[in-house]
């Protein structure tokens, strides 16, 4: 095997004011021409190891040595970085993003436009190249921050979560290109937060609390849980409950929904429960599951949280009012010539879930502040809980709790602030507010950052806070806008649990999602394209529009949105 082009041994570094190590003794190889993944919970590590691979920063012990020198030291040309939220120039064009990496990498004026030439057409932007970044899609924006990465041609790349935000068609044309380099003989490190895309790396380092816990082939990761994996289809409607029960069950350590059926995992050395003792109907059928990398990356963790959800215990039970509690008809939104959304309609009743699927800039968040009354519709009209947003939208504003896309909290203020303002916003004060506000600190855990900044907290601790605003006042409907993304898989069930313990106490949830495993907890999901809903139906319904009945709906995402190009061709 070549020599590998990066190296870290026994790395430890602390920062100042953690009780812990942030990397406490890692190892790592990045060999040439090979993928090499990098996962773990938030607050594992990966960024500051990958920081002191780019030579940004110095360990406090150990070594990191590139290309045969010390990290520092090494020939920053070399090097393509790509940091988790990549410092793109909105004000500047794609073209003069481009440029501008080229300036700041040395990049000689003669070698310059055969650089832009193979980039454009690597990233296929070449048809963007006058529009500003801050206009682009997210997958776009993540096309553009690689090809300003690799404006001199790297031997070693460093992707920290690349595909953050950006929707399933996006992160496979990612994912591709950047198989395509490691093909070319570069070395890249890829830290993910989707396990699909590591279980396709050709070895993995797990990083848990500053600990490299595992380092190998994910394969050999996946094999030691054979056997663990099981299936039991489950009516629509007990969905919820059934997982509830079955991982309250000890013999459970981790549970997912997955269409009409249920996806558990049995804890090691312990016989596979039978269906009375999960809680399900005599009768239940229970088959065995191909195990895949996220289950075993669950279990090596210790499993996933329990079934039952403290915050949905101490949630209120919203009355059935017998009417729909979100009304979407013929919603339009243009902006000047152009259509973001174009005649979306849908409703749902009360106490389920809706899923908003679609690729970056199809319209989704579009449709998203117009039922929250944050955009006028240029046509149609909606409710929520009722309200007629054309005509009150401040009350529907009090009757949802809405979770924006990016974190929209105030990063400069605490967290405590941040939730006495929160409370303060949905009216509540005096001993209801405190009440609210102490709840909300013990069910998300945030004892620990009431005096810390909201905006320098680890990025799955943002999106508990967020949540936790949203619902201080115990909303009927709920709007999540990509609540879980970035996140690991741990915090993603524990948010999951939140709102399926929320929905049987008769909450409405309106979500969108990149994660496809998410979207299979929807009661019924519609997917908007170029501004228009293609297809609409349970996520079992909407697999078999696509033809893809017993595939992933990750899969079906995929061949609907490609069949809708192939109609609009041939059209």
């Amino acid at each position: 095997m070549a020599e590998p082009v990066a190296t870290a041994h026994a790395l430890t570094k602390r920062f100042a004011g953690q009780a812990s190590p942030a990397l406490d003794g890692v190892s790592i190889s990045i060999a040439p021409g090979r993928m090499t993944g990098l996962i773990g919970p938030d607050g594992a590590g990966k960024t500051t190891l990958i920081r002191i691979l780019a030579g940004l920063i110095d360990p406090d012990q150990g070594t990191a040595t590139v290309f045969g020198q010390p990290a520092t030291a090494t020939d920053r040309s070399m090097i393509g970085y790509m940091p988790q939220r990549f410092g793109l120039y909105e004000d500047l064009s794609v073209m003069e993003n481009l440029r501008l990496y080229a300036d700041l990498r040395g990049l000689a004026p003669s070698e310059r436009q055969a650089s832009f030439d193979r980039l454009l057409d690597f990233t296929d932007l070449r048809r963007f190249t006058t529009r500003l970044a801050g206009q682009l899609s997210g997958g776009m924006k993540q096309k553009l921050g690689l090809a300003c990465a690799m404006v001199r041609a790297p031997r070693l790349l460093l992707l920290d979560e690349p595909g953050v935000g950006v929707d399933p068609v996006s992160r496979r044309e990612l994912w591709q290109m950047v198989k395509d380099l490691a093909s070319d003989g570069i070395g890249v490190l890829w830290s993910t937060a989707y396990l699909d895309e590591a279980e396709k790396c050709d070895s993995v380092t797990l990083l848990s609390e500053g600990k490299a816990i595992y380092d190998g082939p994910p394969q050999t990761l996946t094999d030691a849980i054979k056997g663990r994996v099981i299936r039991i289809a489950v009516p629509g409607e007990g969905r919820r409950v059934a997982l509830q029960h079955a991982l309250d069950n000890p013999a459970i350590i981790d549970g997912t929904v997955q269409g009409d059926a249920l996806r558990l995992m049995v804890r090691a050395d312990t016989p596979v429960p039978d269906a009375k003792a999960l809680g399900l109907a005599p009768g239940s059928v229970i088959e065995p599951a191909r195990p895949r990398f996220e289950d075993a990356f669950i279990d090596l963790l210790g499993g996933g949280p329990s079934g039952t959800s403290d915050l949905a215990r101490h949630y209120r039970v919203i009355p059935d009012t017998h009417r729909p509690a979100i009304v979407a008809e013929g919603l339009t939104r243009r902006f000047g010539t152009f259509v973001a959304a174009d005649a979306i309609s849908f409703t749902v009743p009360r106490g389920q879930i809706f899923g908003l699927l679609g690729p970056n800039g199809a319209g989704k968040s579009t449709t998203f502040k117009m039922l929250c009354g944050l955009l006028t519709p240029s046509t149609g009209s909606g409710s929520v809980a009722g309200i007629d947003l054309r005509r009150a939208k401040a009350d529907a504003r009090q009757a949802l709790g809405y979770m924006a896309q990016k974190f929209s909290l105030y990063g400069d203020l605490s967290v405590r602030q941040n939730l006495n303002f929160f409370a303060g916003t949905y009216g509540l004060s005096g001993a209801r507010a405190r009440d609210a506000i102490e709840q909300a600190i013990a069910i998300f855990h945030l004892e620990r950052y009431l005096g810390t900044n909201a905006g320098t907290m680890p990025l799955g601790f943002k999106q508990r806070l967020a949540l936790a605003c949203a619902v201080l006042h115990q909303p009927p409907v709920l709007f999540l806008d990509e609540p879980t993304s970035g996140v690991d898989p741990l915090v993603r069930r524990e948010f999951w649990t939140h709102i399926n313990g929320m929905v049987e106490k008769g909450v409405t949830v309106l979500v969108t999602t990149h994660f496809m495993d998410e979207a299979e907890y929807c009661d019924r999901a519609t997917l908007i394209y170029r501004a228009r809903q293609i297809a609409t139906g349970t996520p079992d319904e909407l697999k078999a529009m696509a033809g893809k009945a017993d595939a992933t709906m990750e899969d079906a995402f995929v061949a609907l949105i490609e069949a809708s190009d192939l109609h609009r061709d041939a059209a």
